[in-house]
């Protein structure tokens, strides 16, 4: 069976960090590529030569392939594999140069929330540290927000906070792909079982409640059914439909914080330590003394070590 193989770019220079090789051709297409797989957006490519292939690549991922069949201005890609098996390579013009997108169905019709997430701190907690199961493959980095992250193994959910060495809140990632599988084959109640023992848990999934509606392989209603009797079953654990997996990121972020701030920090010996200053505050503080600070976005360090020099 021919593969989709993906390898890192040994070019330095070039902004597209991987090289994509589809099985199209005697001597195959390749590609180089922003991504390895279009989850969130399209993926920008560019056309690469034979030449450019290394000799000894460093492979990212090797994959069968079920077809890959050129139909005009796209190629139509089916990869061997349970989840994220179809996409679609679409050669178009882009401000009026040519230009190749990766994607697939759900990115092209999903409407994108149009949206920039804040970066001011979830429930004032300067440093969060998120415990990331070692098991969940493309997880979430909190790139844009001021978390630390530990992958080891999680006894139930994605994500987890602990307080005084006990975990205090987890959340169970899903799309709805993963959504319905889990519901039918009953796995779903089982991971709620678990997650109703913790003080603070829920399940987030990463498209909108209204998709279930739109399901071809599975009645709808069976599902919505499904849904609303296990919240009923688990009311402690909700399940959250976050449009996006950029949302479904920063709710996971601050439902964690909020989560840790309600555990009273019990990790710290003595009194609770005073809440921490919000962004708008040192953002003010910073103004009146004269410092030069955006309107918006992350504050420069500097800015933040002479706030806290200034306030002990």
């Amino acid at each position: 069976m021919s593969e989709l193989v993906i390898i890192r770019n040994p070019d330095p220079d070039s902004r597209l960090p991987y090289l994509v090789r589809l099985p199209l051709g005697p001597d195959g297409l390749i590609l180089r590529a922003g991504g390895t797989w279009p989850r969130e957006k399209a993926i920008y490519c560019y056309p690469a030569g034979p030449d450019e292939w290394p000799p000894d690549p460093e492979v990212v991922e090797q994959v069968p392939v079920r077809a890959c069949v050129r139909r005009g201005a796209a190629i139509d890609l089916v990869l061997d594999r349970a989840r994220e098996s179809r996409s679609q390579i679409v050669f178009t013009k882009a401000r009026g140069r040519d230009a190749i997108f990766w994607q697939t169905a759900r990115v092209r019709k999903q409407a994108r929330p149009n949206v920039t997430t804040p970066t001011a701190r979830a429930s004032g907690v300067a440093a969060l540290t998120i415990v990331v199961d070692s098991g969940e493959r493309y997880a979430y980095r909190f790139a844009r927000q001021q978390v630390e992250t530990v992958k080891r193994r999680l006894t139930c959910g994605d994500y987890a906070v602990e307080s005084s060495g006990r975990l205090q809140a987890a959340v169970e990632r899903k799309s709805l792909q993963d959504l319905v599988a889990s519901l039918l084959n009953t796995r779903l109640k089982y991971q709620l079982t678990e997650l109703a023992t913790l003080p603070h848990a829920a399940v987030v999934v990463e498209d909108r409640y209204s998709q279930i509606f739109k399901l071809d392989h599975v009645r709808p209603a069976v599902v919505a059914d499904g849904i609303a009797e296990l919240q009923v079953t688990f009311p402690t654990v909700p399940i959250v439909f976050c449009e996006s997996r950029q949302l479904a990121e920063e709710w996971t972020y601050r439902f964690l914080a909020a989560a840790y701030t309600a555990a009273g920090h019990d990790d710290q010996p003595g009194a609770a330590p005073a809440p921490e200053p919000t962004t708008a505050e040192i953002r003010s503080w910073a103004r009146d003394q004269g410092l030069d600070v955006p309107d918006r976005g992350r504050l420069r360090p500097h800015v933040l070590e002479a706030y806290h020099r200034a306030h002990g």
